[in-house]
């Protein structure tokens, strides 16, 4: 072996749980245990912090519980959480000297509304704890060896005594997550999920589509995934928007990772929207038999939603804005009330890593000890954030699992253990 340079751990992928990891890492490391380092492809460090929550980075959410996730098992997801929950990152962050405010959705922002403001505080905290962030440099293979981690790429040869492997899954791939972090974990020994998708991504939907048409107007829904067998899988509800290429919004980046893993799975799941969530759809049709005999399907309706919206919903129910709705037939009615509750729309794909949030799939749980996120099947190994087999719905779930596995990677490795 050539000459390498001895580092005890050596971070590799310094995003969220990158940087979380490093700065545990550094700080519970005993002095003269050798230098900690960690290297990052990107140019500039931080682009998923940057972008998230429009700029302004929703660091976390004010309540997380397992059931918030999907992936490996809520129990294991459970036990990292814990370790290191939401009040513990609002310390670390005010310690930092960013204050986080609490929205009317739960989710927590610095109080500036700068993601600018979280990245620059971590920054400053890796650096403060005595470890060198590399960058751009790119880590193309990690081999196990007597003498520890031999690394090696563009820009890099260290041997490490210990590795905390936190390069993401695929989404956002120009920010660095491209998927090498998945290949090189499986160099090593690892498994890594069947299905490996996008998660959180906007859906696509048919030319013609008339929701296509409707680029730009947002409601709120509660969206349905149900399986060929009309088995629930999963429901939400938060605003749907529409777009020039399908649907996009909270509820769609929620439900979208259900229905891909479904598809995945080799079932012909499918998505329906409630465009009347607060309504019951009982007491709805009681008002339509109730109403006067002037009111028009139109006019049920006007006020419940934005002027393009009700006329595609009159359309797609086969009904005319002037009809009375007194006089529709109960096939009609129910044909119209189907569309209103239960609407079927029509995905035919996804948006791709390049518009996702996160990535379903990874490294199970399972093959990774919970109490240090250290490999049970390469000593030495950690592993953190998005490479693991966890992704959290919309709401800063994906940065209270990135801070909780970085914290407790972070933390093994510093001791060395």
């Amino acid at each position: 072996m050539t000459s390498r340079e001895r580092v005890s751990v050596a971070i590799v992928g310094a995003g969220a749980a990158g940087l979380m990891a490093a700065i545990h890492a550094g700080r519970i490391s005993e002095e003269g245990t050798g230098p900690i380092v960690a290297f990052d492809s990107a140019v500039k460090i931080g682009a998923k912090i940057l972008v998230a929550g429009g700029g302004r980075c929703n660091v976390t959410h004010h309540e997380v519980l397992p059931e918030d996730y999907a992936g490996s098992s809520r129990n294991a997801i459970r036990k990292v959480l814990r370790a290191y929950p939401v009040d513990a990152v609002v310390d670390f962050f005010a310690a930092e000297g960013v204050q986080l405010k609490r929205e009317e959705t739960g989710k927590l922002f610095p109080v500036t509304d700068k993601a600018r403001t979280v990245l620059d505080a971590l920054l400053h905290s890796v650096e403060s704890e005595g470890v060198e962030l590399r960058h751009p440099v790119r880590v193309e293979s990690i081999e196990r060896t007597p003498e520890g981690f031999d690394i090696e790429g563009a820009g890099v040869a260290v041997l490490a005594d210990r590795v905390i492997l936190c390069t993401g899954g695929k989404a956002l791939p120009k920010t660095g997550s491209d998927g090498l972090g998945l290949e090189l974990v499986q160099r090593l020994g690892h498994s890594v999920t069947a299905a490996i998708h996008p998660a959180l991504v906007p859906l696509l939907l048919p030319d013609g589509d008339p929701i296509r048409d409707l680029s730009g107007i947002a409601a709120p829904v509660t969206l349905s995934v149900r399986s060929g067998t009309g088995r629930s899988i999963a429901a939400y509800s938060a605003p749907l928007l529409c777009t020039h290429f399908g649907v996009s919004g909270p509820v769609v980046l929620d439900a979208s990772r259900h229905l891909l893993a479904a598809r995945a799975a080799g079932d012909s799941a499918e998505a329906f929207v409630d465009w009347l969530p607060e309504e019951d759809r009982d007491a709805f049709e009681q008002s339509m038999l109730a109403a006067s005999g002037q009111t028009t399907c139109q006019g049920i309706l006007r006020g419940r939603f934005p002027e393009r919206l009700l006329r595609m919903l009159l359309l797609a129910g086969g009904v005319e804005a002037t009809d009375r709705v007194r006089t529709l037939t109960r096939v009609r009615r129910l044909e119209f009330l189907e569309v209103l509750f239960n609407h079927r729309i029509e995905v035919v794909g996804d948006r791709g890593y390049t518009f996702a949030e996160a990535t379903a799939g990874g490294v199970p749980l399972s093959e990774i000890r919970l109490d240090s996120m250290e490999s049970r099947i390469v000593p030495g190994l950690h592993l953190a954030g998005e490479i693991c087999d966890v992704d959290g719905r919309v709401g800063g779930f994906n940065f209270q699992w990135a801070w909780a596995s970085g914290f407790l990677a972070g933390r093994a490795a510093g001791r060395g253990e």
